[in-house]
């Protein structure tokens, strides 16, 4: 069985688009909306596409109609770029969002599995690095052979025990220094964290195109193009190479 893995799309379609991978079942792990302009043929692709699938912390912000704001960094791209997710979902996408699950647990080819956008302790919104000893604490009460997380935009294997632990990275505005699209295969060979090229400059044109503050098209696009966000960008929430810290959310 191949199983891809995906998350952190943030309505980029063009990035989806560029994941051309086989596959027999496709788990996503949340976060459609935000950051991007086109919600609507992300959340249609996942839904036609993913077996399982949990609420993000962007998806449950767009649905419920939460705005931020925020002077810096991601928050501050949270906050201009939601007006136009909750303009561009249609009922149903709403609808689909809102009925996401915080949380996934089922078995795949004998394999269990257990998903979360951030941790068991804190589904949406904790941010967590791959430190063996603060994965061994939200995980005492998991079950599972494979837990796919999200969140960080930053893509990582670990091993925990007995349990493999899959961030598959961003599909949508990867931070780790990287801005291909990243994500996961699961094979009975085991894990392979993958990226892909993909059409940046289309991307930011359409950023380009929108009337987004000036400050918000240049830190988005800064973003797309180098995987990070500039120093100069006043990202709130503090980041270890490029990693955040665990426990902080700079959304």
């Amino acid at each position: 069985m191949r199983i891809l893995v995906l998350s952190d799309i943030h309505a980029n379609p063009l990035a989806l688009e560029a994941i051309r991978e086989e596959f027999d079942v496709c788990l996503f792990v949340g976060d459609l909306v935000d950051y991007g302009i086109e919600p609507g043929p992300c959340i249609d692709w996942v839904r036609r596409n993913a077996k399982y699938a949990v609420r993000g912390n962007h998806d449950h912000g767009a649905a419920q109609r939460v705005y931020v704001q925020g002077v810096g960094g991601f928050r501050y791209l949270t906050g201009v770029t939601r007006p136009i997710s909750i303009e561009r979902l249609a009922p149903n996408d709403r609808h689909y969002l809102t009925e996401l699950p915080t949380t996934r647990s089922f078995t795949l080819n004998g394999k269990r599995f257990f998903m979360v956008h951030g941790t068991p302790r804190d589904p949406l919104d904790e941010f967590a690095s791959p430190d063996v000893e603060f994965w061994k604490r939200r995980l005492e009460h998991v079950d599972a052979d494979y837990v796919c997380v999200g969140h960080t935009h930053v893509q990582y294997t670990l091993q925990v025990g007995e349990t493999m632990l899959i961030n598959p990275g961003s599909v949508g505005l990867p931070r780790d220094g990287d801005p291909r699209p990243a994500y996961a295969i699961i094979t009975d060979e085991g894990v392979e964290l993958k990226r892909v090229d993909y059409p940046v400059e289309e991307a930011v044109l359409s950023i380009q195109s929108t009337d987004l503050p000036d400050h918000a098209k240049q830190l988005l696009v800064d973003v797309m193009r180098t995987g990070k966000m500039a120093k100069n960008g006043n990202s709130n929430g503090s980041v270890l190479n490029g990693t955040p810290v665990n426990g902080e959310n700079p959304i």
